[in-house]
């Protein structure tokens, strides 16, 4: 994208014509939020001009809507003949991309609109750097979001957006086998990736997804209330026997710390090891690395 960022005094605003706005990339909208944004335009007026493309003006005597399709119908429905916009001139491409930025710009991340924008601006030839300096992440943040839109993760895409987990793990199970993404669960809950308030809503997620599907629309086979009853009953076992491993785990090294402490004040036992070399006794890292008899 090679268009400069043209500062605020010197953009060009002016009112146009709705009948002189074409539309090219329209989009489906939800209803309920148009309405509202409707009655807003109404009672407060137009916040922010929308934007259009002068370049084919001359041409056709039309200009080219950027952004703004829903302040544009928002307009057309309270019967205004006219709207405030910003006239910029550029290419069909540079256009199309300038419209992404600006809607992407509005979106909160880790949505699966804002995903498939950024597919999107990446499949017209942005790099992932460019986009991630725009919306302010990282490159593999950029390229991890890319990659659910691009497989169709909308399940995934929903647990980064509620929060259940980061990203990185969305990617992990994208990538795994059925028979991995178990595996991927448990290390995710022994690092602490998942919290454990979240295991059961993550595993029942992932649930679905393997049994229908990637996308919440789609089905691969019938779920039933007992299949998913018998699921969140797997997942207490396991969480159980995380916390049995955990505190035998804990058992056992305590039980080596002591006995290591017992040994280093065996003044006979210090000197062998001495004499062989090794009398330096072994730094411990973490809680365990103070227990010093």
């Amino acid at each position: 994208m090679n268009a400069r960022v043209v500062p605020m005094q010197e953009r060009q605003y002016r009112m146009i014509r709705l009948d002189e706005i074409r539309v090219l990339n329209s989009r489906n909208r939800d209803e309920a939020q148009f309405a509202e944004n409707v009655r807003s335009i109404e009672a407060l007026g137009l916040l922010k001009p929308i934007v259009v493309n002068g370049r084919h003006y001359p041409d056709t005597g039309l200009y080219d809507l950027v952004c703004g399709e829903g302040r544009f119908l928002a307009h057309k429905r309270l019967g205004k003949p006219e709207i405030p916009a910003e006239v910029i001139d550029c290419d069909d491409r540079t256009a199309l991309l300038y419209g992404m930025v600006e809607n992407v710009a509005r979106v909160p991340p880790g949505t699966m609109w804002f995903a498939h924008e950024l597919k999107r601006m990446h499949d017209n030839g942005m790099t992932f750097l460019q986009i991630s300096e725009i919306v302010g992440k990282s490159n593999s943040w950029v390229s991890d979001c890319i990659h659910l839109a691009a497989q169709g993760e909308e399940r995934l895409i929903k647990g980064v957006e509620q929060g259940l987990f980061p990203i990185s793990f969305a990617v992990k199970v994208a990538r795994a086998s059925d028979a991995e993404i178990q595996h991927v669960l448990m290390d995710a809950f022994d690092s602490g990736m998942i919290d454990t308030s979240n295991v059961t809503r993550v595993r029942t997620l992932i649930e679905l997804r393997v049994n229908r599907g990637r996308e919440p629309g789609r089905r691969q086979g019938r779920y039933t209330i007992t299949q998913l009853k018998k699921d969140l009953g797997h997942v207490r076992k396991e969480k159980e026997g995380f916390v049995r491993e955990a505190t035998a785990k804990e058992r056992r090294m305590l039980i080596l710390v002591s006995g290591m402490n017992t040994l280093w004040q065996d003044e006979e036992f210090v000197k062998l090891l001495t004499e062989e070399g090794i009398g330096e006794r072994p730094v411990m890292q973490g809680q365990y690395g103070q227990q010093r008899g």
